[in-house]
């Protein structure tokens, strides 16, 4: 299958290095002519604008959108649409809201697919979890890709009509944000509690066999191997927010009780004082999505 791949940040180069490896042909383009020129080295062809890549694909187009959510999609498929017709596929790999995609979905003549993609680049060599929203002719033309990048055939899935695949990867957002912050607290009463605890042994031995093990909590273990079981100089700041806030305002439009993701969501706003649950929540962002770490000031 030939793919055209818009958008090479950490996320999408790696879609384009699974893909290839697959077998598959990539035609690849992003502003940043030094990211295409990486792909190119890997064996994807070069494109010098989206019309460019849009051209390079024929006449069934099959693109992957790896861009930021929000304007820059809109823009993508702004230069895309004039050469898009009903036989083409169009796949939003990023973080956007699933009324957006509802939205996307009605205007565009392509058939459009709203991917929730979650592993981050830590997760670049097992491939992803993918959650798939659109049509089911669509998703069907698009396996072999989604076999790629995924873990495999049974890491992705369609989730349902326009918006779903996007609306599932909201609420996987917010559970994530409740996990941490469980994880956060439960270290931080650890920490601050009755005796001088290793940290990394503790979290390495949940990891064998207890209720709790997790990924995440590997990944406590990670920190704690890294930073000590004090964090270092890791803040007391935790980026991020949108996808949390915006399964808060779902949970409260349906009525439905969220406190946990609604108070993990608070803790991420708050900064009224330095909190060890925080400063290791903002660690973990490291360890799974590789953003970046803010650092206390000496």
């Amino acid at each position: 299958m030939q793919l055209g791949v818009i958008g090479l940040g950490r996320m999408g180069q790696i879609v384009v290095e699974r893909v290839l490896a697959a077998g598959h042909e990539v035609v690849a383009f992003d502003i940043d002519e030094a990211a295409v020129a990486s792909v190119a080295d890997e064996g994807a062809t070069p494109a010098d604008s989206i019309p460019d890549l849009a051209e390079r694909l024929g006449s069934e187009k099959r693109i992957w959108l790896m861009v930021p959510a929000g304007d820059p999609v809109d823009a993508a498929l702004d230069e895309l649409e004039p050469g898009l017709s009903e036989t083409d596929v169009v796949v939003d790999g990023g973080n956007s809201h699933f009324e957006d995609s509802t939205r996307r979905a009605e205007a565009t003549d392509a058939a459009y697919l709203d991917c929730g993609t979650s592993g981050g680049p830590a997760g670049a060599e097992l491939g992803f979890s993918l959650m798939i929203g659109g049509p089911e002719w669509a998703y069907e033309e698009l396996v072999p890709v989604f076999d790629a990048v995924a873990t495999g055939p049974d890491g992705h899935d369609r989730m349902g009509p326009a918006g779903s695949g996007h609306y599932v990867k909201m609420v996987h957002n917010g559970v994530e944000y409740a996990l941490m912050q469980a994880y956060g607290e439960g270290f931080e009463l650890l920490h601050e509690g009755r005796y001088d605890l290793d940290l990394e042994a503790v979290a390495r031995t949940w990891n064998n066999g207890a209720v709790i093990r997790s990924w995440l909590l590997e990944l406590c273990e990670e920190a704690f191997r890294e930073e000590g079981s004090d964090l270092g100089d890791v803040a007391d700041h935790v980026a991020g927010g949108s996808t949390g806030t915006w399964t808060v305002r779902e949970a409260l439009e349906r009525e439905v009780p969220v406190p946990l993701i609604q108070q993990a969501l608070t803790e991420r706003f708050a900064s009224r004082r330095d909190r060890f649950s925080r400063r290791l929540a903002n660690r973990l962002r490291y360890g799974f999505g590789r953003h970046e770490v803010a650092r206390r000031e000496e």
